[in-house]
Formats: C-alpha cells, sequence, structure tokens
C-alpha cells in the first residue's frame, strides 16, 4: 500500500511495543480493514495495571481516598458459613483509627464501618463482600500549599510523574488512610485463620528512633494483646513503653516526625504453608509488609543479624518432642524454611521512616519546576508505628489466609502418604482414596 500523501486525511493507529511512531492509513482505505487493524492493535496494548488488589484465593480490592467520600474494601474469596458482624471488624479498625492519643494524628473519625454485601443474617455467603467507611473530618483546605508545591519524601511528585494529575487533599490514594480496607479484611482473615487452625497473629511496636526494645524482653511464646495494648504505644514492656512514648512527645511538639519498627509473631501456623521458588512464604510477606504506606525495610528470623553467625552457630537443628512432633531447638529461620512454614513461631519486623509530613519549612520543588519552600499544614502522625500494629497484623493475616486456601486446594486434595492404585477418575478407584468431604 502507498503510503498517504501530505494532502490525504490519515487514520492513525498504535503499533504493538509502544515505538517506532505511527502506522497511517488513508480516509480512502476499507473501513474494515481500519477497524480490524485498530481492534487488533488495541487488543495488543490492553493493560492491567490496577494495582489495587492483594491475594490470589482471598482477594482484598481497595477503594477509596483520603479526603474522598469514604474508603473501603471488597473480599473475594471468603468461605461461606462464618460468622461475621461488623463489630468483628471495629475492634480492628479501632486500633488503626486516628485520634487514638497525643501521639497520634488528631483527626476525629470513627470509622466506623458498614458492611454492604457477602453475609446474610451474620453469616458470610461465600458471595463478594463489601465494606465501606465513611470520611467525616475533613479539611481539605489545609492542603492549598502542597497542590503547588512537593512534599519531601512524600508520594506526590511520583504520582505527578507517573500519572500526571494527583488528590491533593491528605494524598489521596498514597494515603495511610487506604489502609482502612486492609485493616477490615485482615480482621475476616485472622477470624477465619483462628477458627481453622488457632493461628494468633500479634504485633507491637520494637524500636521508636533510637529506644530499642532488647530481644529478651518480649516472650513470643506467651505475650498478649492485652500487655500490648495496655499503652498507647503499644510496646508491650512498660518500661521501654514509656521511654518510647516520650521520644515521640519530644519531636511532636517541636512538629517533627520519627520512625519506628514494628516486630509480628504468627503462632500456630499450619507446616506447609507457603510455596517454593518464587512464592516462597517469606516473600508474600515480604511484598504484603512493604506495601505498607511509610515502611521501609523488612527481615524475618534472624534477619540482617544472621549474617553475623557461623553456619553451625546459625542452623536450626531438628529434634523429637514428646508428642512425636519434628520441632527445631532454635529458631533463627523465623518458622519458614525454604519458603514454607516449618510448625514454629513465624516472626519477622518491618521498619517504618519517620513521618514525611511535618511541621517545620523544608526546602522542595513547585509543580512549576521552581525551587520553593514548603510548610506543610495538615494534621499527621508524629511517629506512624503505634498505629502501624493492627495493619501489619491484618497484612499477615490476609497473606496467611491466602497461602492456607492455596495449601489447601492443591495439598489436602486426597490424604497425605495415600498411594493410588488406580489412576484418579477410574470407577473402581473412587471408594478408595475419595476424601471424606463431610
Amino acid at each position: 500500500m502507498a503510503a498517504p500523501t501530505s494532502s490525504q486525511p490519515v487514520a492513525r493507529v498504535l503499533p504493538r511495543g509502544g515505538g517506532g511512531g505511527f502506522r497511517a492509513f488513508p480516509e480512502s482505505a476499507p473501513a474494515s480493514l481500519r477497524f480490524s487493524v485498530g481492534r487488533r492493535r488495541a487488543a495488543r496494548l490492553e493493560v492491567k495495571a490496577s494495582a489495587n488488589v492483594f491475594g490470589n484465593y482471598f482477594q482484598v480490592a481497595t477503594y477509596g481516598e483520603s479526603h474522598g467520600g469514604g474508603v473501603g474494601c471488597v473480599i473475594s474469596g471468603c468461605p461461606p458459613r462464618i460468622p461475621l458482624t461488623e463489630a468483628d471488624m471495629q475492634v480492628e479498625l479501632d486500633r488503626r483509627r486516628p485520634g487514638q492519643s497525643r501521639i497520634t494524628t488528631p483527626r476525629k473519625e470513627t470509622d466506623t464501618c458498614k458492611i454492604l454485601s457477602g453475609t446474610h443474617e451474620g453469616m458470610t455467603t461465600g458471595t463478594p463482600i463489601h465494606v465501606f467507611v465513611p470520611n467525616t473530618d475533613q479539611r481539605g483546605g489545609d492542603y492549598s500549599e502542597m497542590a503547588k508545591a512537593y512534599r519531601p519524601s512524600h508520594a506526590d511528585a511520583t504520582y505527578d510523574f507517573k500519572y500526571g494529575v494527583r488528590a491533593v487533599q491528605g494524598g489521596g490514594r498514597s494515603s495511610a488512610r487506604e489502609t482502612i480496607g486492609r485493616v477490615a479484611a485482615g480482621a475476616l482473615a485472622k477470624k477465619i485463620l483462628k477458627l481453622k487452625s488457632g493461628v494468633e497473629i500479634l504485633a507491637f511496636v520494637s524500636k521508636v528512633h533510637q529506644v530499642v526494645l532488647p530481644e529478651d524482653a518480649v516472650d513470643y511464646d506467651t505475650v498478649t494483646m492485652e500487655q500490648i495494648e495496655s499503652n498507647i504505644v503499644r510496646c508491650p514492656d512498660p518500661e521501654y513503653a514509656q521511654k518510647m512514648i516520650d521520644a515521640i512527645d519530644k519531636v511532636r511538639v517541636r512538629g517533627d516526625s520519627i520512625g519506628g519498627v514494628v516486630t509480628c509473631i504468627a503462632r500456630n501456623v499450619p507446616r506447609g504453608i507457603g510455596s517454593p521458588v518464587f512464592d516462597k512464604l517469606e516473600a508474600e510477606l515480604a511484598k504484603a509488609m512493604l506495601s505498607l504506606p511509610a515502611s521501609k525495610g523488612f527481615e524475618i528470623g534472624s534477619g540482617f543479624a544472621g549474617t553475623d553467625y557461623t553456619g553451625s552457630e546459625h542452623n536450626d537443628e531438628f529434634y523429637m518432642d514428646e508428642a512425636g512432633n519434628v520441632r527445631t531447638r532454635t529458631n533463627r529461620s523465623g518458622g519458614v524454611q525454604g519458603g514454607i512454614s516449618n510448625g514454629e513461631i513465624i516472626y519477622f519486623k518491618v521498619a517504618f521512616k519517620p513521618t514525611a509530613t511535618i511541621g517545620k519549612k523544608q526546602h522542595t520543588v513547585s509543580r512549576e519546576h521552581e525551587d520553593v519552600e514548603l510548610l506543610a499544614r495538615g494534621r499527621h502522625d508524629p511517629c506512624v508505628v503505634p498505629r502501624a500494629v493492627p495493619m501489619v497484623e491484618s497484612m499477615a493475616a490476609l497473606v496467611l489466609m491466602d497461602q492456607l486456601m492455596a495449601h489447601i486446594a492443591q495439598c489436602e486434595m486426597f490424604p497425605l502418604n495415600l498411594a493410588l492404585q488406580e489412576p484418579v477418575g477410574s470407577a473402581s478407584s473412587v471408594p478408595a482414596f475419595a476424601p471424606d468431604l463431610s
């Protein structure tokens, strides 16, 4: 086909791969040709990049922005016949909500949730569960300066780089308010894990700035939710909790912020959860934790400190306990070996940076690419880690729930160590190995 002259009107079709300019057809070309080529090109250019859904079997899609009409989630894949009411989720949302104490943001939100679908008479139906939480305490005017200038270390600039537009008020989708949907879904996942396998997931603050809780100060086997929730910083050791509170108060009154570390433990996790290679349990946990706002580091078991050991010092030796179970004498692996849970307590740490929005004047750049100074307003946490505790627990629960469902689907279809004498599906073999699903 001859190339069109400059005087001929053309229809332009985007090429495969995004390079090489446009492919042009004259307007006089048959419409069927132009439509057919365009349709094929459009199919090749389809982009699936929602980035708002977590999980494969127990799926959670979150939605909403900090100062929009509300936030929430849609949960897909939840098993039916699980008792569930708003109260189950509200307990965890109350732990996450703003305005809890002087060391959190003063924004006043009740974060009252409403289940809009997926339950009937207090039981899950197996269909998608829609949870909604309205935003009520909005002050969009506090962000007028931030509409023109980028907050240092915040997502303002990168959202502009990527989308060319952003929700200025409260950071929009980059706000920690997005985690409401995660925590609501995590509450359900925690409940199912407890009912199914007795799994307990607890997180606590183990470091604030330079105040570090000693490793031997908390017994992972016995620490309780009551101990963690006994103070506003969520550290189970009263002495170190007060030191952490003092550290936060010191920077809070100066309009500054500090970071910290949250430690999370999961007890009674069944053996065999997780998969080899790309879907290792620790890899799934790392992805989940590093998807949280302000998170900057993840380590499991001995983590980076494990590099100080030799192999003979670091290895977790196996032994048989009195009940006939294979156990490890130490747990430097953090309950995961080869990407699969070994039945020991899973424990890991998540590092959170200092809150990016502070009440101090900072040098930055405007949207017009001019050097400016910014004094940010708004209501922000001087330290995110106390409110990050339920977020970390929720993401751990979502990972374990998703991985447990994958394990049951693949490895519990037939009884363990059962030798099949007949090909699967043959009439004579069905009574011999079909599992009892009653």
